[in-house]
């Protein structure tokens, strides 16, 4: 039997083969939100557990079953996020950042559940989460929309997602639309699964969410939300839905589409994809404007969006991106070589902010080290011997394409070569 400790189930490793995709989607999801005016924030990992029982619902399925809390050395029950949009706000309260203001704020990270690991759903999972104050919309509803929609195309996934809308209306209209529903469910008692059973009394708009196909029939015929909608929120969903229609933006107004965490009115949202199998939820949110006074602070208004990294990057599985491979590798056999060759990494690396140059370490003869400069992408190999250090020059081989090897001299030769490589290379 081995002894090797290995990870956690559900807490992945995100090794360096995935890294460099993760990087790049990263980097695209930044100049999106930075072009939209979206600041970064970052919220510890670690919050009071009252946050999360107070904003999140303390009968929701994340309170109940799947919170990581713990009790730290003073006696304080702590829970490692499970999701972003309570920590964010804390952070915005506690530090003054929403008096008479308007904040569009967007951050990053893991986030944690202990729930039933399987391909898209973790127990330390990834999120880029993206936050709106101060603003009543319809507009900033518009907005958060159009940015996904962006995404998606700038990603090439667009074709792979679609949008599913809805309203829950205001806290007043769901009370009595809860009422109504309850009462409609409780005469189908026998047709209900458990989970159905124990979501009656506490958190009844979670049935309409059901994935369990034999609930479908019961859910279907449920009353309808729309219909105890008030004048305002009904007006507010209806400019919502033209300035996407003006903006060329499909999508669907599903009536039973609910969010599993009570701060959520008005609008909702969420883009689905159908090739991740039962995680087809690739990126959710919507309206919280109750959250903020429920946690202490002047009533004011709040929308946002999660955005699940691991379902992201599983949509792009199999693609080419214009990942940053390294433009040349510094073969060195010799020990002048072996010696020189750092230093003259060096002084080229200063030259050329921009360039990505691996240096051999290690030893080894022109031929293994021809294969490792391969396998690295690079666009190059330069090659330096004892001989080439002597003669303060450089060999150039191309290692992709046709080209012939040359030599350079060390000085602005190579250096020219090099910036015109990177020119050339994503």
């Amino acid at each position: 039997m081995s002894n090797r400790i290995q990870a956690i189930r559900g807490m992945h490793d995100i090794l360096p083969e995935q890294t460099a995709r993760w990087g790049w989607v990263e980097g695209v999801l930044r100049q999106i939100l930075a072009g939209y005016g979206y600041e970064e924030i970052r919220p510890p990992l670690v919050e009071k557990t009252e946050l999360f029982s107070r904003s999140i619902g303390e009968v929701t399925d994340i309170v109940e079953k799947e919170m990581y809390t713990f009790e730290d050395r003073n006696g304080d029950s702590l829970t490692l996020r499970p999701e972003g949009t309570a920590g964010c706000l804390r952070a915005c309260i506690e530090h003054g950042l929403l008096h008479n203001q308007v904040r569009r704020l967007w951050y990053a990270g893991p986030m944690f559940r202990h729930e039933r690991p399987q391909k898209g759903r973790y127990r330390q999972f990834y999120q880029l989460g993206v936050e709106a104050y101060g603003l009543p919309g319809p507009d900033i509803d518009a907005e958060l929309i159009l940015l996904t929609r962006r995404l998606w195309r700038t990603l090439g996934i667009d074709k792979q997602l679609r949008l599913e809308l809805n309203t829950l209306g205001t806290t007043e209209e769901r009370l009595v639309y809860r009422e109504a529903l309850v009462a409609y469910l409780d005469g189908h008692r026998e047709r209900l699964d458990e989970d159905s059973l124990r979501r009656l009394q506490t958190n009844p708009l979670r049935i309409l969410d059901s994935k369990n196909p034999d609930m479908r029939e019961v859910i279907a015929s449920a009353p309808a939300l729309s219909d105890y909608l008030g004048e305002e929120s009904a007006r507010h969903f209806q400019a919502l839905t033209e300035i996407l229609d003006r903006a060329g933006v499909d999508y669907e107004v599903n009536p039973r589409l609910v969010r599993g965490l009570d701060y959520y009115g008005r609008t909702v949202f969420e883009w689905i994809t159908d090739e991740l199998g039962a995680q087809g939820t690739v990126c959710a949110g919507g309206r919280y404007d109750g959250l903020i006074e429920q946690l202490g602070e002047k009533a004011s208004h709040a929308i946002g969006f999660a955005l699940g990294m691991e379902r992201l990057l599983a949509l792009l599985e199999g693609r080419e991106l214009p990942l940053p491979l390294p433009h040349a590798y510094l073969i060195l056999a010799g020990t002048d070589a072996q010696q020189h060759g750092l230093l003259l990494a060096e002084r080229l690396r200063d030259q050329l902010p921009d360039l990505r140059l691996v240096a051999h370490c290690g030893g080894g003869g022109f031929k293994a080290q021809f294969r490792r400069a391969d396998k690295s992408g690079a666009q190059a190999a330069l090659i330096l011997g004892d001989d080439e250090v002597r003669a303060g020059t450089v060999g150039v081989k191309p290692l992709r394409g046709d080209g012939e090897q040359v030599t350079l001299p060390e000085g602005d030769l190579l250096s020219g070569f090099l910036a015109e490589l990177i020119q050339q290379t994503p």
